[in-house]
């Protein structure tokens, strides 16, 4: 097993990495009869899909010895209605580091690394994913 969840009450969770013990609670968003004190499931969705890039980014300048310490990523989900309430859209603004000139081929292994992060490739292909790599 990967984790555990565990309803505790007031439309959140409580999930346990099983292997390492860390937990992440949820919370259900406001405009969804939460209160949106803690990440909701549909933002950690959004979320991993930032995470995996950015770690099989890491990957890849590992095995090409690229430094990308210090990049960060912009996330926003973008929910919809049609018919049913989902994720519409996810969008991740890559920032690389203002001090770090990557080349054209460094760029190229970079960008398909992430666009091939398991998450991105496991969503459904209805949800639209904006990415912009902000190279400086």
């Amino acid at each position: 097993m990967t984790s555990q969840v565990l309803y505790t009450s007031e439309l959140r969770t409580q999930a346990t990495h099983l292997q390492s013990g860390s937990i992440i609670e949820t919370d259900a968003p406001k405009d969804n009869q939460g209160k949106g004190e803690r990440f909701s499931p549909t933002d950690l969705v959004a979320t991993a899909l930032g995470s995996c890039m950015v770690t099989i980014m890491g990957i890849a300048a590992r095995t090409h010895d690229i430094d990308i310490e210090g990049t960060n990523i912009d996330i926003e989900k973008i929910m919809v209605a049609d018919p049913q309430r989902r994720i519409g859209e996810i969008k991740a603004s890559f920032h690389f580091p203002a001090d770090k000139q990557y080349n054209d081929k460094e760029r190229k292994i970079l960008e398909q690394a992430a666009t091939t992060c398991p998450v991105f490739l496991s969503l459904h292909p209805d949800i639209k994913k904006t990415i912009d790599f902000n190279w400086r």
